[in-house]
């Protein structure tokens, strides 16, 4: 395993646990994500560096961010740094994942931030790539260091030959642009070899490693159950 990705998840007293499908729509349509996207910056950053410092490998933790939250562009900006330097978090340690709807509005605005972001020294990664707008040119004019590819694309790339062909062409492209790609929604061994096989760099999903608290992934680190590298 080579790194991790911060996933929210909200413990109700009365009600359990209630999916994110459910808080975060409710959460955007408010103006509340904002709030809560600052939050999840730095509960991961400090979270992360409460792990490492117990001896946890140094990998990187991923966080998604909404278009409502990279808006305000300069002040996320800021709250990662601030985030990064509160708890000595090491910037190439962080990776932020923004999706493509947010990267197509206001193209000059939109490079300014990033630009802005890379100067931090953090990774930034395009999730769910191929279900968007999915316009190549702002491949070459973004700083994008990681392309995820879409798990509806995954999902049955070992029966359907469309899937198959998609995934291959992506990471082909991803390749000769220089840029990094990760698969998600891994769940079966045949996904993984034909992925290896196209010489994709990264996956992530169930065959590995179900969403779990931050203190469960530490201990199953130390029962060696995950291994790191």
């Amino acid at each position: 395993v080579i790194g991790t990705e911060a996933l929210i998840r909200w413990f109700d007293p009365e009600q359990g646990m209630i999916s994110p499908a459910e808080f975060i729509p409710l959460a955007e349509d408010t103006g509340l994500i904002g709030q809560i996207g600052d939050w999840v910056v730095e509960a991961a950053c400090r979270d992360m560096k409460a792990l490492q410092d117990k001896g946890f490998p140094a990998v990187k933790v991923a966080i998604n961010v909404s278009a409502f939250q990279f808006r305000h562009g300069k002040h996320l900006t800021e709250v990662i740094r601030q985030s990064l330097e509160k708890y000595n978090y090491p910037a190439k340690l962080f990776s932020l994942e923004l999706t493509e709807s947010i990267l197509i509005d206001d193209i000059s605005e939109t490079l300014n931030i990033l630009n802005s972001m890379r100067d931090l020294g953090i990774t930034l990664a395009i999730d769910d790539f191929g279900t968007g707008y999915s316009s190549l040119s702002y491949l070459k004019q973004f700083p994008i260091d990681i392309l995820k590819i879409d798990q509806s694309f995954i999902r049955d790339i070992t029966t359907d030959a469309s899937d198959k062909a998609i995934v291959s062409a992506i990471i082909a492209m991803a390749k000769q642009l220089g840029i990094e790609v990760l698969a998600e929604g891994v769940e079966t061994g045949e996904h993984q070899t034909f992925l290896q096989s196209q010489g994709c760099d990264y996956v992530q999903g169930y065959l590995y490693c179900r969403p779990i608290p931050a203190n469960e992934l530490f201990e199953r680190w130390q029962k060696k159950e995950l291994t790191f590298g």
